[in-house]
């Protein structure tokens, strides 16, 4: 970086409003092409181009692009969670603290609502903005949840969220941070739904790795990933926010060369964007598969987020035409024809 520039950043920082500060090294980096979209129709021109736009972070997951044109994501194994300009890619911190935030929402008054796995503390919470923060559900009965990863809130407030339950190397990790002590029992896997204002119902456990969820445009329908299955699974809702007619939806065709240790088909199908034709958008180990909106796989977006796979998808921007992708620390970006739904974050 020349030095004018860098006093540039410096003064920048300083300028800034609380909460937010400049996250030093992660911001305005220069694009980088890292490949090319085939055509599918009414959703991407064939030769559109595939930016990485920020890397170097601990974990990035989760992003959604707000209503005023900004992005925000999380960054889980530093405990933060980011806001971006979308028009410069200038970063900023907006939580400094997120209990290991994964998957953030935003409800209809404009808070922030997230899916916070930090062992020992596992729960969905509202976490921004700075006052409103508050516990939603942190048991399930009596128990805690084990790993809180993504979440949608509907209109009317409810929230359905996945706890997928420890991978292997996740479980290590924990074993070494407690000194080789073995852990307790966790609750399975499993998919829940939080009433407005009341307690945690458990929709959902047949599934290996429940992961990515999301919400079709009218609401009247769930959609689930599940990490180590090949089918997006779909329920109807009910007028109580409970879900019936569970069935796969579509077959996702992407496969990891990774292991979780947890079997199944490893699709490592992941976090999902909608749009406004109801196209179902799902981050698996081939990059983002477009699903019609009565479920036929249409194409994929061949996102690589290398090292490992990418995790999550969003529509961002003014315009809700830009696909953002996150994986592997990194962002990346690919301007679509389609457009995301103009009235929720996620």
């Amino acid at each position: 970086m020349k030095p004018r520039i860098a006093i540039t950043v410096v003064i920048s920082a300083l300028v800034l409003p609380a909460p937010f500060s400049v996250v030093s090294g992660q911001m305005n980096q220069a694009p980088v092409v890292v490949g090319v979209a085939t055509e599918i129709p009414g959703v991407v021109e064939s030769g559109s181009e595939i930016q990485r736009i920020l890397e170097g972070y601990n974990g990035l997951d989760d992003p959604i692009g707000l209503m005023d044109g900004t992005l925000v994501f999380s960054e889980p194994g530093a405990r933060r969670l980011h806001r971006m300009v979308t028009e410069t890619n200038q970063v900023s911190v907006l939580v400094a603290e997120s209990n290991e935030s994964h998957g953030v929402t935003q409800d209809s008054r404009g808070r922030l609502i997230s899916a916070q796995a930090w062992d020992g503390s596992t729960r969905i919470g509202v976490i921004h903005p700075p006052g409103s923060e508050a516990v939603l559900a942190d048991v399930f009965n009596g128990r805690p949840f084990s790993r809180p990863n993504d979440l949608i809130v509907a209109r009317d407030g409810g929230i359905y969220f996945t706890d997928p339950g420890l991978t292997m190397g996740q479980t290590e990790v924990l074993v070494q941070r407690y000194g080789g002590r073995p852990l307790v029992p966790r609750l399975p896997p499993a998919v829940y739904y939080i009433p407005p204002g009341g307690d945690p119902v458990r929709i959902e456990e047949n599934m290996i790795r429940p992961n990515g969820i999301q919400l079709s445009r009218d609401e009247r329908t769930l959609y689930v990933s599940d990490s180590n299955g090949e089918y997006v699974i779909a329920w109807d809702i009910q007028s109580d926010g409970l879900v019936q007619n569970r069935r796969d939806f579509g077959i996702l065709l992407g496969r990891s060369n990774r292991d979780n240790g947890l079997g199944g088909i490893k699709t490592y199908g992941d976090g999902m964007a909608v749009d406004s034709e109801d196209r179902l958008y799902v981050t698996t180990g081939a990059g983002v598969e477009v699903l019609s909106s009565q479920g036929v796989n249409i194409g994929t977006i061949p996102v690589a987020c290398l090292p490992r796979d990418c995790q999550n998808v969003a529509f961002g921007g003014t315009s809700k035409q830009t696909l953002y992708v996150a994986g592997a620390g990194s962002l990346y970006k690919v301007e679509l024809v389609a457009r995301g739904l103009a009235g929720r974050a996620k």
